[in-house]
């Protein structure tokens, strides 16, 4: 049985019963950053194996992976931080697993998406999850023009190296929205930062930047979506 497990994105007393009662009864855990993860497996007192997984071995741990899981081994997945899969490793071993006819199971947890949505005193009803923008600004513009008419929410991925060239590009092609930044989920700095995108740039500009960040951005008010149909008759 391979298991999926949400781990905590910063406060590690964030982790559930259930996800703490599975690592101690695996028979190893693939992990994103061993480091990161002893931390958490010291904390709770739970001692097993691990075997690195992440985006640079992802395609050629998948199959020792399977292997283990078809003798009939347990095997969690874990990240640095959140739910395997949201832009983390763990979709391919997932879909091999089921492939290969072996049971999937997701043990829910932290996830920093949900959490700053929760926050970000914006729409939910609706939203677009997006990740995280590509690095060069020419495809980071086309990937922003994408969702330019989406009246969801939307939602990115940023660090702490690329945050203001990022909010720079989304203000040039969405506008001055109403935006909610968020740094550093449930750390001890965490912040948020509110008002339109040139104000939180602005704010961002004057603080020193560091953590990872969460931005969620208004969509397309209906209003300003028919001024554009009207400019285009």
């Amino acid at each position: 049985m391979l298991y999926l497990v949400a781990t905590p994105i910063g406060n590690l007393g964030d982790i559930t019963y259930r996800a703490v009662e599975v690592l101690k009864q695996v028979d190893l855990i693939a992990s994103e950053d061993s480091r990161k993860t002893s931390i958490l497996l010291k904390h709770y007192e739970i001692s097993k194996p691990q075997l690195a997984f992440n985006n640079f071995n992802e395609r050629k741990v998948v199959p020792k992976i399977i292997e283990r899981l078809v003798k009939g081994e347990k095997v969690a997945i874990v990240t640095d931080a959140g739910t395997p899969g949201i832009s983390d490793p763990g979709y391919l071993i997932a879909h091999a697993a089921l492939e290969a006819g072996i049971e999937v199971v997701s043990i829910p947890g932290p996830s920093a998406v949900i959490m700053a949505l929760t926050l970000a005193d914006l729409p939910l009803h609706s939203f677009t999850f997006k990740g995280f923008p590509p690095n060069k600004e020419g495809p980071r513009k086309r990937f922003i023009a994408m969702e330019a008419e989406s009246p969801h929410t939307l939602v990115f991925y940023e660090s702490p190296y690329r945050i203001l060239a990022f909010l720079k590009n989304c203000l040039e092609i969405l506008g001055d929205r109403r935006a909610v930044v968020a740094n550093d989920l449930t750390k001890k700095f965490e912040t948020h930062y509110r008002g339109t995108i040139s104000e939180i740039i602005a704010k961002l500009e004057e603080d020193k930047i560091r953590g990872e960040f969460v931005v969620s951005i208004e969509g397309l008010r209906k209003e300003k979506a028919k001024t554009r149909e009207d400019s285009d008759l």
